[in-house]
């Protein structure tokens, strides 16, 4: 009997990339209204928000897991994959300041450390945490 293997895959969620192509659509609307100096910084918002929001369309897979490793962004749209046995830790790092909880999952393959907010993965990161710490052997 053949083996069905398990994968995991985490997007950006719909409304985060909506929120983005919004936000430069305003910013471009703002640089068309603006004096010079306004309009100079309304057209580098705008410009960073496309970008974030044109990653986000090309690359919407944030983290995928099976049972062979990690699947993870690398640069603009790119994907690496590492093998469990280069993944060395694996944890939700909390942070509390003002106020507000910030969770990430760092995923340490050694010379780098990926991290992931519920932002970038759709999901609770703890929930995500446990599911990629199941899945590895």
């Amino acid at each position: 009997m053949a083996s069905v293997e398990t994968r995991h895959e985490w997007r950006v969620p719909r409304g985060i990339l909506a929120a983005k192509a919004i936000a430069a659509a305003v910013c471009v609307v703002l640089a068309l209204l603006g004096d010079v100096s306004q309009a100079f910084l309304a057209s580098v918002a705008a410009a960073g928000f496309a970008a974030l929001a044109l990653r986000d369309l090309l690359a919407p897979v944030r983290l995928a897991v099976d049972e062979g490793g990690v699947t993870v962004p690398a640069g603009f749209a790119r994907r690496e994959r590492y093998s469990w046995n280069d993944v060395d830790r694996i944890r939700v790092d909390t942070r509390r300041r003002y106020g507000v909880t910030a969770r990430l999952l760092e995923i340490d393959t050694g010379e780098q450390v990926h991290l992931f907010s519920r932002f970038d993965l759709g999901a609770p990161v703890v929930d995500v945490a446990e599911i990629v710490m199941r899945l590895r052997p």
